[in-house]
């Protein structure tokens, strides 16, 4: 049995929902055979998600960390190749914290890539019928603060574990209005499990596939 921590995050702004939670919460009712997983719902705030994030991981000693975060505007799920060593908030986070060109971690190193098979899990998710890609970019608020914070956590004090982090789009309530791109929470929840089912069993290189960017 493979034990698995997920992160969501609470509700941010004026949302009522993050879909990142609801998907995590339905996956960690409902868990891939072989997997105990636990939920955890993250505060969007800087600082305090990275040590919610440190006080799951010493309280549950998972084996795989699947951190996920609402990318509005994204229409595809998708699998963070890389995290970096800056916050940089265009917007304040829910306790109204807006840090600019600080880094998350002083003295860390510039970036770290995932430690997921992040093609696998992309060709995975596909192949369940649900679109995906590899993104090269986090962001720089608070979902990429989480993505360092994990691989630092992972790089510095528990090299055995294994982790990264996944963007989903809005559901389709919180865009009514706009009519920007969205999947269903249940939909979302399938691409997980399926990320989880993935990274669970392809513990060897990742698949050499072109998953790039051109701009």
């Amino acid at each position: 049995m493979t034990r698995v921590l997920l992160t969501g995050f609470e509700p941010f702004g004026d949302d009522l929902v993050n879909p990142s939670w609801e998907a995590v919460a339905l996956l960690a009712a409902a868990p891939p055979p072989g997997t105990e997983i636990t939920a955890v719902r993250l505060s969007c705030v800087f600082g305090t998600a990275i040590e919610e994030l440190r006080t799951a991981v010493e309280e549950t000693a998972p084996e795989l960390v699947v951190c996920v975060g609402q990318a509005g505007g994204r229409p595809d799920i998708t699998v963070e190749r890389v995290a970096i060593n800056v916050d940089d908030a265009r917007i304040p986070d829910n306790a109204g914290r807006q840090p600019v060109d600080t880094p998350v971690v002083p003295g860390g190193p510039a970036a770290y890539f995932a430690s997921l098979p992040v093609k696998a899990c992309v060709a995975a998710v596909r192949a369940a019928g649900v679109p995906a890609s590899v993104s090269q970019t986090a962001g720089t608020f608070v979902c990429n603060h989480v993505a360092y914070g994990l691989a630092h956590l992972i790089a510095t004090e528990r090299p055995d574990l294994r982790g990264g982090f996944v963007h989903v789009p809005f559901a389709p309530e919180q865009v009514v209005a706009s009519g920007k791109p969205s999947l269903p929470v249940t939909t979302v929840a399938d691409a997980l499990r399926e990320i989880v089912a993935t990274a669970v069993a392809h513990t060897g290189a990742d698949l050499a596939v072109a998953g790039g960017a051109t701009h």
